[in-house]
């Protein structure tokens, strides 16, 4: 079945910055296709409130037959796919000496193989099609280390890796590959973390020169100028940081502060 609506994937659309990437993608006139592990509920209520189309599909990404299940869906749908947004992620806060390497493994599984599984799913019809937009959400994590998060220092610096070699691969074949790598942001991932008494509002707010979190929407918003061939049609391997100045500002606290 064709589409005449251009058409994005997201992954991990059941919430925080996945859940706006799809409401927004869906404002701008893309049919929207999510996966999760649990149903997108409330996503797909806005989405469809706004008379937008959207297809959901439950299931884990690390697992090969799924993601390969998954695009059979969605190609079987809407018989095309423009933009993939590699959104899941989970977060791991442990000194590097107390991790496990099975807990390693499942950061690197979700974080790192998961997108890469999605790429090539997808990319192979964007290929097909010689056009498509690729976003990898990294982290400001996959540019700096942030201490007591190896595994997830490392998926994200993967990921990016992951992102640029696409970019060279692909690029020249109409596929851009791209990396967000936002900087905290408010999202159901953060106070999680945040309810394990790691780090509070304050300790990131101090730290960022802008002196507040990230919203899901700054990063979607992101998001959606790289999906946007209009806006962003010759920017192919690169890394748009959404924090606030944290990865650009050396200062010490109190000259920071000092600063507001």
């Amino acid at each position: 079945m064709s589409n005449a609506r251009p058409v994005a994937v997201v992954t991990g659309g059941a919430q925080g910055i996945g859940r706006r990437t799809s409401e927004l993608l869906a404002e701008r006139g893309f049919s929207v296709a999510i996966i999760d592990l649990q149903e997108p509920k409330a996503t797909v209520q806005v989405i469809e409130a706004g008379r937008g189309e959207v297809l959901w599909f439950a299931g884990d990404i690390c697992r090969e037959e799924i993601v390969d299940q998954f695009a059979r869906k969605v190609l079987d749908r809407f018989g095309r796919v423009d933009v993939l947004v590699n959104n899941a992620g989970i977060s791991l806060i442990c000194p590097a000496e107390d991790t496990t390497a099975a807990e390693y493994r499942r950061v690197m599984e979700v974080n790192l193989v998961a997108p890469f599984l999605l790429a090539r799913a997808f990319g192979r019809n964007m290929l097909a099609a010689k056009k498509g937009s690729i976003i990898n959400v990294a982290s400001i994590a996959g540019l700096v280390a942030v201490s007591d998060r190896a595994a997830y220092n490392a998926s994200k610096h993967g990921l990016v890796g992951l992102t640029r070699t696409l970019a060279a691969e692909w690029g020249g074949r109409g596929v851009r590959v791209n990396a967000v790598c936002p900087g905290w942001v408010k999202t159901e991932m953060d106070a999680a973390d945040q309810a394990r008494g790691t780090y509070t509002d304050g300790d990131i707010t101090q730290r960022v020169p802008m002196g507040r979190f990230a919203s899901p929407d700054d990063v979607a918003r992101a998001i959606a100028f790289l999906a946007d061939d209009t806006q962003s049609g010759f920017v192919n391997g690169h890394t748009l940081t959404v924090d606030g100045g944290w990865s650009s500002d050396g200062s010490w606290e109190s000259v920071r502060l000092s600063k507001r």
